[in-house]
Formats: structure tokens, sequence, C-alpha cells
């Protein structure tokens, strides 16, 4: 089975007409419901249902099994009215700048939205304009695929194929993305497909060899990536956002829960081969380094994240634990060699990860906040409502300058001071199991041990929650000017001194200069680039080579406690 198969879903026949397959191993019959008209359709060998027939854009369709119980289609482009309604045939697929290609992966600097959260596309479409003139070059969408409800950070999306409907549907994200690109910045989707969400999938009804039943996820049924149909669903979707919508690129969700390296080799393959210029990013807790080797252009470096945030905050709790007592020297590791767990045990003590150091730099996507890890705390505080302005001016430069990849997560440029919440929006029962489960969640932590205090964390399934997680756009404050202007100000540097051979760097070394203060360098075609920090409580020596000072105190050769940054261009 290749590209040049047939697709499933609703599409425009190459002669004339519509196409609308499916795959439905477990039924020996299914019958195309089309604008109230019955239509028995063929079935093939290989479990696919199809019929060719006369349809309109905007058409309303479902498949009747042979029980009598009307579906909608799983590869459905569109759901108008959600996961329960009518799915709607999408005839209308090209994009208004088939020619755009954006940044290289080396210009990259990402921020990670959330479509509600940042007040919809219009909303987030007229802020474009100062992101990119902030020195934004990327905007990366969490997933939109519809899910259940009106509210959701997108991981439960049950139509990987259809934009949600309380986004605008297709239109819509077809025109934000234009917008992006009008702007000069790239557009990347976060895609889920390692489960499907806990609510609207009717696949078991029809198709039960989707899932397997020797293994789960930590949010659902595993996907069985074994079934040739299965990977063909999903790396179709993959293409279809590419090539239909013009994104740029891919993050593939936590891709440690796919049990199959056929389907991410061969989706690898694929998109290389159709959209040559595409950047496809992983999430993967195993750091498994062999797929940056060719495959994949980056890695979310989660490891990079904990040991930061527990030199900033302390924290020592939760998945924090595994940094306690060694988060510089982790680290300096991160900076130095990519992951700081290459196969060492974890606290569990199973070995966890691969060699790193050979990689380039710019393998690791970086970041100091992201949607898990402000999201998945229980109040939903960003570092700027948990550290001081010093220590997270210098959590900034090392998210911005070094050869790594940065990504700042939504209203980061301008240091947001509003939280960002867990939300849904399930029907009984499922509400009350989110709501419990998440406090449940928090139980082992010291600040949640007694059910008072469990009680006090936000109901996801409340519309207040995605309410206060609203990130407003920079005001003319001076705490939102000053951000944006430190920012841009990295941002500056980072394309002077950085991008310029950025995929030519390679460490010089990283290593800890005291409690809670690190120092690394890179050698560039054209000169070094070093840079220290400090957010620990004592002055610390640092031994940043004497070049163009472009960050830092005067007081030479040492880094005030604090919260204190350094870099230097050593020019060849």
């Amino acid at each position: 089975m290749t590209t040049a198969s047939p697709r499933l879903g609703a599409w425009r026949a190459a002669g004339e007409g519509v196409e609308f397959r499916v795959w439905a191993p477990d039924a020996d019959t299914m019958t195309l419901c089309l604008q109230g008209a019955l239509r028995p359709m063929q079935r093939e060998p290989d479990g696919c249902h199809w019929l060719r027939t006369q349809a309109s854009h905007g058409d309303r369709y479902r498949f009747r099994l042979p029980s009598g119980q009307d579906v909608p289609d799983p590869a459905s482009r569109w759901q108008p009215d959600g996961v329960d309604g009518d799915s709607a045939v999408v005839l209308d697929t090209g994009r208004a700048q088939a020619t755009w290609q954006g940044p290289a992966w080396q210009d990259l600097v990402i921020c990670e939205v959330h479509i509600e959260a940042g007040g919809g596309l219009a909303a987030l479409t007229a802020q474009l304009p100062m992101l990119a003139a902030t020195g934004i070059t990327a905007i990366e969408l969490m997933p939109v695929a519809q899910f259940p409800g009106r509210r959701n950070w997108g991981y439960d999306g049950v139509f990987p194929y259809a934009p949600a409907h309380v986004y605008g549907g297709p239109a819509a994200l077809k025109a934000f993305i234009d917008a992006a690109h009008d702007a000069g910045l790239s557009v990347l989707l976060d895609v889920v497909y390692n489960h499907f969400g806990p609510q609207g999938n009717p696949l078991r009804d029809y198709a039960r060899a989707f899932f397997r039943d020797d293994r789960s996820t930590p949010w659902g049924e595993a996907i069985d990536f074994r079934q040739p149909w299965v990977r063909r669903f999903f790396i179709d979707n993959a293409l279809m956002w590419l090539r239909d919508y013009g994104f740029d690129g891919l993050r593939l969700d936590a891709v440690h829960a796919i049990d199959d390296d056929r389907f991410l080799q061969q989706l690898a393959d694929e998109v290389r081969a159709e959209v040559p210029h595409a950047h496809l990013v992983l999430e993967n807790e195993r750091n498994q380094a062999r797929w940056l080797r060719g495959a994949y252009q980056g890695q979310w470096n989660d490891d990079f994240h904990n040991a930061l945030h527990v030199m900033l905050t302390g924290e020592q709790e939760g998945y924090y634990a595994a940094y306690a007592g060694r988060a510089d020297a982790l680290l300096a590791r991160c900076l130095a060699e990519g992951f700081a767990w290459q196969g060492e045990p974890d606290l569990g003590g199973h070995p966890r990860g691969e060699p790193s150091s050979d990689l380039s730099p710019a393998r690791f996507v970086v970041f100091a906040q992201n949607h898990d890890q402000v999201g998945n705390r229980a109040f939903g505080e960003r570092l700027s409502m948990l550290v001081d302005p010093a220590r997270l001016r210098a959590a900034l430069a090392l998210t911005l300058l070094t050869p790594m990849i940065p990504l700042l997560f939504m209203g980061e440029p301008w240091q947001a001071r509003s939280p960002f919440l867990f939300f849904t929006d399930y029907a009984p029962p499922l509400d009350e199991a989110v709501r419990e489960g998440r406090r449940r969640e928090f139980s082992g932590f010291s600040a949640f041990a007694d059910a008072a205090s469990r009680a006090r964390i936000p109901d996801p399934n409340d519309p207040a929650t995605l309410q206060v997680s609203y990130t407003p756009p920079p005001g003319d404050d001076p705490w939102s000017q000053q951000w944006l202007r430190c920012t841009g100000g990295f941002l500056a540097l980072r394309r002077r001194y950085l991008q310029p051979g950025l995929l030519q760097a390679r460490s010089l070394g990283a290593r800890v200069l005291g409690e809670g203060a690190v120092q690394a360098g890179w050698q560039l075609p054209s000169g070094q680039w070093w840079i220290a920090i400090n957010v620990g409580p004592r002055p610390v020596a640092h031994a940043v080579p004497a070049g163009e000072r472009v960050v830092g105190p005067d007081v030479a050769g040492v880094l005030p406690a604090g919260g204190s940054v350094v870099a230097c261009w050593v020019a060849a």
C-alpha cells in the first residue's frame, strides 16, 4: 500500500464525482447516507467499503452499519456540529499560497499557541505582525482535530482530519495559515497519533482491528500500527495537513506511546518524498537519538526544561525528583550533549535514552515553558508567576541564546502573568471522572496531601477554567513592553551571531560553575559562542573567554547571585 492507494474519507475522484471510502473490516455491508439518500457501498477483501457518486461541497453524510446505526466518517474533514453530528464533504482543498516556503529549520524561533486560550483564530491573526516583529519565525498550534464539546487542549481529538468546529472549520484554519505566511511566519501543527479521545469515537463498532487488545496508553486504547490501513490513515492525515492546508511542519505528540518503528519511519519517508521542506519534530520520552539522525529534524528536550525549572524554583516533587541535587549538572549535559539521560536508569530503575553527543545542537528544541509544563501544574502558573524577574531573564536568555531551536509558550514573549490550566468539556459521567482523576494525580504532592487542598484544584470541565486561561495580547503596560524588548533583543543577537552557520555548531563543552550556575560554549564556522547563567544563591566565577561581550554584567569574571547572564562572541 503506497500513497497512490485510495484515501480514506470523502475526496474528489480523479474523473468526476466524489469517492467515499471507509475501512470497516467488521462490517459485511456499509451504506452511504448522503443528504438523506441511501446508497449501498462496495466491499473489498481488505475490509474497505467505497462508493463513487455525485456530491457537492458541504453535503452532509454518514455511514450506516448493518445494525442500522449511523456513524460519522472517521476520516471526516469537517464536522460542522461536532463529534456527534454529520460529516460534511470538503472539496475546496487548495490553498492560496501554494508556492510559499518558510524559514529553514535553523532559523526557527517557535511560539506554541492554543487557539481558544488565545481568543480564537481572528484574535491570534491580529497578533501575527507583533510576533514577527519581535523575532518569532514560527507558530506551533496545539492540536486542532475535532474533539468532544467546545473546550479542550486538543489532545483528545476523535476526528484527526477535521479542524474543530469551534475554531471555524477548514476555511478559518486555512485563512489563519495564509495570514501567518503573509506575515513571514511558518505554521507548525501538533498532531496526536498515539490515541483517540475517550468520547465520540465509534471505530470499535466496525473496526476493532484499529486497536490493540494487548497494550494501552495512559490516555486510552493503543492504536494498532501493524495494520496497513491504520498506518495509511495517519500518514495520509500528515500529508493532508502539509499539502492541503499548507502547514510547514508537524510535531508528533508522545511517540513513545507508538510501539511501531515502521510507522514512524514510513511517515517520515513519505513526507520527505512529497513535502521535502516540511519540518518533522518529535515528543519522545524515550530519548531515542536514532530518530534524529535523518528521519526527524528535532525533538522536544524535556530534560533541558526540567533541569532548568528545578534550578529556578527548587521544586523536587513528581518528575522533578530525578533532578534533585543535580539539576545544574544535568542542564550542563543537555547544553553539551543534548539529552541528560542517554541510557542511564531513571527513577524507576529503567534505562532511558540513547547517546546523543554526536548530534547537532539544532536537533533539540528547548524551552523554559510549554503547555504541558505550565498547564499540568495544579493552578497553571507560568514562570512569571513563580520566579523573580532576574531569574526569569536568565531563563529566557538561555532558552533563546544557544544553537538549539528555541520554543516559547504563548504569552511568554511578554511574560504574561495569567495562568494556563487544563480544560475540557465532557458529558457525564466522563466529566466527573476527569475532575476526580485530575485531583487524584496531585495527591502525591505535599501541597495536596489532604482532600481539602485537592478540592481547590480548578475543575477542568468548568467553563471558567478556560476563561481564566485566556492569554491577552501584550498591553502598553511597562511589564509587557519591557519583556517584549528583552525578547526581541535576545532574538536580534541570535540572528546576528548564532543563525549563520548554526547547523555546523559543535559543543566546546559545558560545566557547572556553582550551585545554580552553568556555562557552555560552541564552535561555529566564524567564531565561538559562550553563555553562562547564575540563578543560584551565591556569586560565581565564570570562564567565558574575552571577546565581544553582548550580554552581561560589567563585573569581569563574576556572575552575581540570583539571576545573571553573560554571553560572548569570540570571532575566529
